[in-house]
């Protein structure tokens, strides 16, 4: 009687270990591997796909490396439960390392940024609205004490919206705006570094004041514009006036 599971089949020779993946993974959108399930043992799979152990092995360490597999020591190795972090860890360098992709990562942080309001509006509650006024208070001190603390204003900014993005309770889309707030991190520093050392400080509250209006629901649908208004893109683009 052959045991080996249906999603298992020889390969063609050409990119084994890509191969291989592509089988499991296939196995998993169709179900037959499911979240928490043991994959059988390399020795077993190399035999049935018709390759050797260690094109199995890499691509169990591939898969591994993205959080879709995990091994467990004297268990085996088992499809991830949920969502893992490390999911994401690809998507970041490969847009750190295109050099063409800052207006695209700035249209893309312009609509996580919006959907992420939009969310965190449904799920308002006032306990969370009076955390935000407290970093809004932090900032206008930061701002009219006039020592330029450009690193304390950058750690309440975000606090602000680490915060707002906890708010929408949904871990998938807090953990994509975290990304996009790392990616962005050299850009969003020089914005407030010359906001504030300009003398625009205020500029950067009120932008930061009508978000949490967003919030409270005052605001109107306008989401888009004030979301936009909050990046100052002369200061983006080298144009302040």
């Amino acid at each position: 009687m052959n045991d080996t599971p249906g999603y298992v089949k020889n390969l063609k020779k050409e990119s084994v270990v890509q191969s291989v993946i592509n089988c499991l993974t296939d196995a998993m959108r169709n179900k037959e591997l499911k979240p928490g399930d043991r994959i059988p043992p390399e020795p077993e799979l190399a035999a049935s796909m018709g390759v050797a152990r260690s094109s199995v092995r890499e691509a169990i360490k591939i898969l591994s490396y993205l959080g879709v597999l995990e091994s467990k020591r004297s268990e085996g190795t088992f499809v991830c439960s949920g969502f893992q972090e490390s999911m994401i860890d690809p998507m970041i360098y490969g847009i750190i390392l295109n050099q063409d992709s800052f207006d695209n990562l700035m249209e893309l942080r312009e609509m996580v940024e919006t959907g992420i309001m939009r969310l965190a509006s449904q799920k308002y509650d006032e306990e969370d609205g009076h955390a935000l006024e407290a970093m809004l208070e932090q900032m206008k001190e930061i701002v009219h004490s006039g020592d330029n603390e450009v690193d304390r204003f950058f750690a309440v900014d975000n606090e602000f919206h680490d915060l707002i993005s906890q708010m929408g309770k949904n871990p998938l889309a807090d953990k994509i705006s975290r990304v996009v707030r790392t990616l962005t991190h050299a850009v969003r520093y020089e914005t407030v570094s010359t906001m504030i050392t300009s003398g625009r400080g205020d500029e950067l509250v009120a932008a930061h004041s009508k978000l949490l209006e967003i919030l409270r629901g005052h605001e109107g649908e306008d989401v888009e514009e004030i979301v936009r208004g909050t990046y100052f893109g002369d200061i983006i683009h080298g144009e302040e006036k």
